[in-house]
């Protein structure tokens, strides 16, 4: 017998490997090979979100009220002063870390739902 007589599919009665794929008519249904990674770039750059520019406007926000509110001249303190301006911008940067890091995660989900 020569191999053009041969059946496409596997000899009856050996086993199907679990990764193998299919001969014939089943191999036009499967479509093109992914490999099951994100192509391209899985979301827009930080510095083009709408979240990167809330937290810059924040961040001058509290720079500006630090700056320009003083306290009370006969209790001698500043009731909005460097050190909770800091603060305050840290919890905003926290925030937006977390924020792109949500977005990066949906991305990567969205891409292995295809």
């Amino acid at each position: 017998m020569t191999s053009a007589a041969r059946p496409a599919g596997p000899v009856s009665g050996q086993p199907v490997p679990a990764n193998a794929a299919p001969a014939g008519p089943q191999a036009r249904d499967l479509g093109p090979a992914t490999s099951g990674h994100a192509t391209g770039a899985e979301t827009k750059p930080a510095f083009k979100t709408t979240e990167f520019f809330v937290f810059l406007a924040g961040v001058v926000a509290i720079v500006i009220t630090a700056l320009t509110v003083d306290g009370d001249a006969s209790t001698g303190g500043d009731p909005f002063n460097a050190e909770q301006a800091l603060r305050y911008i840290t919890f905003l940067a926290i925030g937006y870390m977390i924020s792109r890091g949500l977005a990066k995660a949906g991305a990567r989900q969205r891409a292995d739902r295809r």
